[in-house]
């Protein structure tokens, strides 16, 4: 199934409509986003219209694969999200108290559009569930990339300073607290 992300404004249904869409590598490498390598997630949309009224809830589950901090290798993280927020056509508001009613966010699209592209909001809140520190669980961690890592923190360490370098009297201060 392609995804397009994309709900067609005529002919749209008062009433409750769903729609189902899945996003990949090749979705996610369409915004040219580096840090997610591969993903399998699975969207449900849940529209609600009522007159001018949108209310959208957007489920978003599923798999992502992007690089380990610590090790660089394929770390996959789960994701499991579910976003509300309401759309409304015309200019968005200076004020942020405009844009949220209760629970849900507002989203603004222009009123000349004859379709909503939630592409770039499928986008924005997959990344978003993504936690900011990605490393694999203690002792996941490619163990040749962790003694690398740990070598190279050794052989700091024990580099010798110059004497002609300021920072030269830190070192021996350094050495007396370690004797005492």
């Amino acid at each position: 199934m392609k995804a397009d992300f994309v709900i067609p404004l005529n002919g749209l249904p008062t009433g409750k409509s769903v729609f189902s869409w899945c996003a990949d590598k090749e979705f996610f490498g369409s915004f040219d986003n580096s840090d997610i390598l591969d993903a399998d997630i699975h969207v449900d949309c849940d529209l609600e219209k009522s007159g001018n009224y949108m209310g959208i809830d957007l489920k978003i589950r599923g798999t992502v694969t992007v690089p380990c901090d610590r090790c660089l290798e394929d770390l996959e993280i789960p994701v499991d999200e579910l976003r509300k927020f309401s759309v409304k056509f015309g200019n968005e508001p200076s004020t942020v108290q405009e844009t949220e009613e209760g629970e849900r966010e507002t989203v603004y699209f222009s009123s000349e559009e004859p379709a909503l592209d939630l592409r770039q909001i499928v986008y924005d809140y997959t990344c978003l569930a993504v936690p900011m520190q990605r490393v694999h669980k203690e002792g996941g961690c490619n163990p040749a990339a962790i003694a690398h890592l740990s070598s190279e923190s050794d052989e700091v360490k024990t580099k010798e300073i110059p004497q002609d370098n300021p920072f030269a009297a830190l070192k021996d201060l350094l050495g007396q607290k370690k004797g005492q």
